[in-house]
């Protein structure tokens, strides 16, 4: 699979594009649409399942210096106001001050990042390593791993600071429940 098919997959999905588009108008700082949404979009249109099946949320990244909870907050309430008319549970997270939460809530080192893909860098799985934005005249695609586990149907964890093997097999056996035809790879 190379990025434009992984695009039209993923683009299939009208909650997708209705949030690439709310976050282009809005120009949050280095704003992505991330991850589960996008690929689990992509695996549903290859099962032949509804584009949403399975989709829990749908996650957005941004990267703003302000890294106050008031900030994030107001963000987080305006996205939420703007969107509420899609009826889907959207995660909202500045990038900028992850690492002054995520320690405490999972155990974890998170060193501080420099932009909203140094978070796609470090998500559990690198099937999910993906985000989508308004780019130009069209759309930009992050993809550090590229497509291939997406189209094979594989989870493959990504080992690094804040990487978790039980979180890493609960994450994968929710996936196997919902797309059966899932490869999982088994964390070392």
């Amino acid at each position: 699979m190379d990025r434009d098919r992984f695009l039209t997959l993923a683009l299939k999905n009208p909650v997708n594009v209705a949030i690439i588009g709310e976050l282009a108008s809005l120009a949050l700082p280095d704003a992505w649409l991330v991850s589960g949404c996008l690929v689990q979009t992509a695996w549903n249109v290859l099962t032949d399942r509804a584009v949403d099946h399975g989709i829990a949320d749908y996650d957005v990244f941004y990267f703003d210096p302000d890294t106050s909870w008031e900030a994030e907050d107001t963000v987080i309430r305006t996205l939420h106001a703007r969107l509420a008319h899609l009826g889907v549970k959207i995660e909202t997270r500045n990038q900028a001050r992850v690492h002054l939460w995520y320690p405490g809530k999972h155990g974890l080192p998170y060193p501080p990042l420099t932009c909203s893909t140094d978070g796609i860098d470090r998500f559990l799985t690198q099937n999910t390593q993906v985000g989508v934005r308004h780019g130009g005249d069209g759309y930009e695609v992050y993809a550090p791993r590229g497509f291939d586990d997406i189209a094979g149907l594989i989870a493959r964890p990504n080992p690094g600071p804040n990487f978790s093997a039980a979180s890493y097999a609960v994450k994968a056996a929710r996936w196997k429940a919902l797309w059966p035809e899932l490869t999982v790879i088994a964390a070392a």
